[in-house]
């Protein structure tokens, strides 16, 4: 194997592909990188059995030469190593070439590495994923998807299940859910071309966390292809392909309440603030609580206190309040995160009571919901 490349064009490949590898892997050769050079190109994989980044970079891009080829194969390198020494690597060409015995010569200006190599044959093969329950999603609509719900996932491997996001095709819609059972985070998408076949799956969080970096934003479709443990999300360059979490996910339709006591309608901007100044007093309390009550006049006060620091008080002018009077508790940082969501947009808080969980929406569409389960204080 022997080619000539564009550092900068090898580096956005590594950027990608080393979001995938992990030096905690089980299996020694997930400590590497798989580089498979062919007519068309060089592709670059990276995993570590959970999730696997794959980034092609042709040979030829708008008429220009990125890789000069002299001989096609395949290698796996130390992952952390090679992507440091191109990172460092004094001139924008490179000359990588491969032995007989995997070793591998990398050679920019007057800089000359040797790298010991391992055989690609036991790199492990990607899933094979048919494309028959196949539909896709506009990049930055499928990144605010993630952004909306997988802080919500949760962290505990109690319930594994949890640590993933409910995506489920029913009646033509598709809906992403998330929670760890003190929130929770909804998001509802109507596409244009979605698979015949209903389905229910759950995808790792770190995942989606992992997936939202790696995709650029714009308006380019991501193509997305199921299995029953395999999901591929696929653009142009790239594929991402991550395993799925097992079991069941719990029916969370019966949490989200059908009748409200209190609606509140305001700005979501001043309302995140208003929380984090008060949460200012509210972190050095374990459980960092804040207080919304709501006062006449359109009014709402944000308040919180320590015994140790003092107390912070604040008022918001709302849009509107309608129904009963209210005083509730909740953890600062759920009601910041779920905010954080409708990007300062207004957004109306609906109560149906001090103890019962409560939900926020957007004022102009309900596409995007956040729920949390209030804190009891004495």
């Amino acid at each position: 194997m022997k080619f000539e490349i564009k550092r900068e064009r090898l580096l956005d490949g590594l950027n990608d592909v080393m979001k995938a590898v992990s030096s905690k892997t089980t299996i020694p050769i997930l400590t590497g990188i798989k580089l498979e050079l062919t007519e068309a190109g060089l592709h670059i994989t990276g995993s570590d059995s959970d999730i696997t980044i794959q980034t092609f970079i042709k040979a030829e891009e708008n008429g220009e030469q990125v890789i000069n080829i002299f001989e096609n194969g395949t290698i796996v390198v130390q992952a952390r190593m090679f992507n440091e020494i191109v990172r460092k690597l004094p001139t924008n060409a490179v000359e990588i070439e491969v032995n007989e015995q995997n070793r591998t010569h990398i050679r920019s200006g007057k800089s000359e590495f040797h790298l010991i190599g391992l055989d690609a044959s036991e790199y492990p093969l990607l899933p094979e994923i048919q494309d028959n329950r196949q539909f896709s999603i506009p990049a930055d609509l499928l990144k605010s998807t993630i952004r909306e719900t997988v802080f919500a996932v949760s962290t505990s491997e109690t319930r594994p299940v949890l640590t993933g996001v409910h995506w489920q095709l029913k009646s033509g819609v598709l809906q992403c859910v998330a929670t760890d059972s003190h929130r929770l985070a909804r998001r509802k998408m109507n596409l244009k071309q979605l698979p015949e076949e209903e389905f229910s799956v759950v995808i790792p969080g770190k995942s989606l966390s992992e997936l939202n970096k790696v995709i650029a934003d714009s308006s380019q479709p991501v193509h997305i292809m199921m299995t029953q443990q395999q999901v591929l999300f696929k653009t142009e360059g790239v594929l991402f392909y991550s395993r799925l979490l097992e079991g069941n996910y719990p029916d969370t339709s019966r949490l989200i309440p059908n009748e409200y006591n209190t609606t509140i309608s305001l700005d979501g901007k001043a309302l995140l603030q208003a929380i984090d100044r008060a949460s200012l007093l509210a972190r050095e309390e374990r459980n960092n609580i804040v207080r919304l009550t709501s006062l006449g006049g359109n009014l709402i006060e944000i308040s919180s206190s320590s015994p140790e620091v003092g107390q912070v008080e604040e008022e918001i002018q709302a849009t509107s309040i309608e129904g009963e009077e209210l005083k509730i508790s909740f953890s600062a940082k759920y009601m910041m995160d779920a905010l954080k969501s409708f990007g300062g947009h207004d957004i109306k808080v609906q109560f149906t009571g001090t103890m019962r969980p409560f939900i926020l929406n957007s004022v102009h569409d309900d596409a995007v919901l956040q729920l949390i389960v209030p804190v009891r204080t004495y």
